[in-house]
């Protein structure tokens, strides 16, 4: 682990890890059928991209401690959904269940880093 200092939202360890998930996601997803390309594929994508969106927002968003939390939680929720559409995949055979289960982990760790930063939210906020 690095000591370097956190200078934007692209420096946090939760955001590269799930920045590193929504991209293999995008790559599995590249194999899945095209009847999914309207539902399930761009569910998958849309929310795995979301997790980092929300993390940027919630970074630029440190002067305000309740709108660091929110967008924290939108954050958290979007990685939960995440998980579900990756059990949808595997059950619908569209990625084999060992990529899931690794890709489930990794957000479950995701959401646990989430929920962290919300129950300490005083150490990211921007002192007033």
């Amino acid at each position: 682990m690095d000591n370097k200092p956190i200078v934007n939202h692209r420096d946090l360890d939760v955001y590269k890890r799930s920045f590193d998930a929504a991209s293999e996601i995008f790559r599995l997803s590249k194999r899945f059928p095209k009847e999914e390309t309207y539902s399930l594929t761009d569910q998958v994508r849309r929310s795995s991209r979301s997790v980092c969106a929300n993390l940027a927002e919630a970074w630029r968003k440190r002067r305000y401690k309740k709108a660091f939390i929110s967008k924290l939680s939108d954050s958290e929720g979007e990685a939960a959904e995440t998980q579900v559409w990756l059990k949808f995949a595997v059950d619908c055979g569209h990625i084999d269940a060992e990529e899931a289960r690794e890709l489930y982990q990794a957000y479950a760790n995701i959401i646990r880093s989430l929920v962290g930063m919300i129950h300490h939210a005083d150490k990211w906020v921007l002192p007033q």
